[in-house]
């Protein structure tokens, strides 16, 4: 019997480009085949480290989000209670754009406030999958480009829960396009 594969679409907004120094800011997830089933948190930094470019693009505040922010632990634990719920008997499979920077924050913040990852490790890159599944160039993997080429009615925003269902769109998008039988 196959197991159930559970795809959930999780973008983070961050404090900066690594978790331990840099806090992460905002959680959002949707699952990929359901993106009106979401997740959406805000959470207090563990320090007050941050690249004012990343402060600038998703337009947060470090000091607001120490006042009404979710301290790590509570925003991780709803968060894993979340994606466990719609798991069931099923494997969870983090999917993400340019998944390496969103898992890093993701997986660090589990094991390190909540002592396990629901997700195992379980991510799935869309920029790779979408090299894979057309051929195309690492360049091609922008999300312009391939939102273009596949025709996505959404756009990323750096709002953690838009992006992620904009990646979630992506991503269906793509997995449609793959050649029968992979």
């Amino acid at each position: 019997m196959t197991e159930t594969e559970i795809f959930i679409s999780v973008d983070v907004e961050a404090s900066g480009p690594y978790p331990g120094d840099y806090s992460l800011l905002s959680i959002g997830a949707c699952l990929v085949d359901a993106p009106e089933d979401t997740f959406l948190c805000e959470l207090k930094p563990i320090s007050m480290n941050a690249d004012p470019k990343a402060l600038e693009v998703t337009g947060m505040s470090m000091a607001d989000l120490m006042r009404r922010g979710l301290e790590p632990a509570d925003a991780m634990l709803r968060f894993g209670d979340w994606a466990r719920a719609r798991g069931g008997d099923g494997k969870l499979v983090f999917v993400g754009f340019n998944a390496a920077f969103d898992w890093a924050f993701v997986n660090h913040y589990f094991l390190r406030y909540a002592g396990a990852n629901p997700f195992g490790f379980s991510a799935l890159d869309i920029k790779a999958f979408y090299m894979g599944a057309t051929g195309s160039t690492w360049r091609d993997t922008r999300s312009s480009a391939m939102s273009e080429v596949l025709g996505a009615k959404l756009e990323g925003d750096h709002n953690a829960l838009h992006d992620a269902q904009y990646q979630a769109e992506l991503f269906r998008l793509a997995r449609a396009r793959r050649p029968i039988g992979q």
